[in-house]
């Protein structure tokens, strides 16, 4: 009677793991295929132009000459917009900027586009730090000479 309690206990046992063992299986082929089958991570922000027109939303465009990418990008991600920028040279051989953006971040868009352009063509109030202390150096050196100079006429007398 025991060692046919033993024999079913130990049965059990290889059963339940065997169990275990194929539930796990069955699990994980389920979570593979819910990661095929789920959608991708839509990008935002800074894109390829391949990216943004593959989410298709309809994309919008537009050109300049010159554009201050980094201060451009800094408006864009403040506003949320999903954008690319394709730097183009035309037959002259000057550099054109194509900015690439969704249809329905128009008025995003537009917003940022204003304040960059409004900070770009703003005139610039703070003097340049540069030029600060070439004018700060100058007096400097100008004190320095007036010294050396009432030390030398002091000292020769």
């Amino acid at each position: 009677m025991q060692e046919e309690v033993d024999s079913k206990t130990v049965a059990l046992v290889i059963n339940s793991a065997k169990l275990t063992g194929r539930l796990f299986i069955a699990a994980i082929r389920k979570f593979l295929e819910h990661n095929k089958n789920k959608n991708a991570v839509i990008p935002h922000g800074k894109q390829t132009v391949k990216q943004l027109i593959g989410q298709n939303q309809g994309v919008t465009t537009f050109e300049s000459n010159d554009i201050d990418v980094k201060g451009f990008e800094r408006y864009a991600r403040k506003y949320g917009v999903d954008y690319a920028i394709k730097k183009v040279r035309d037959n002259t051989g000057k550099a054109k900027f194509i900015v690439f953006f969704k249809g329905r971040d128009k008025d995003a868009i537009d917003t940022a586009m204003r304040e960059y352009v409004a900070k770009a063509m703003s005139p610039e109030k703070k003097p340049s730090i540069q030029k600060k202390l070439h004018e700060v150096g100058a007096k400097v050196q100008n004190k320095v000479l007036e010294i050396t100079k009432t030390k030398q006429r002091g000292q020769i007398r």
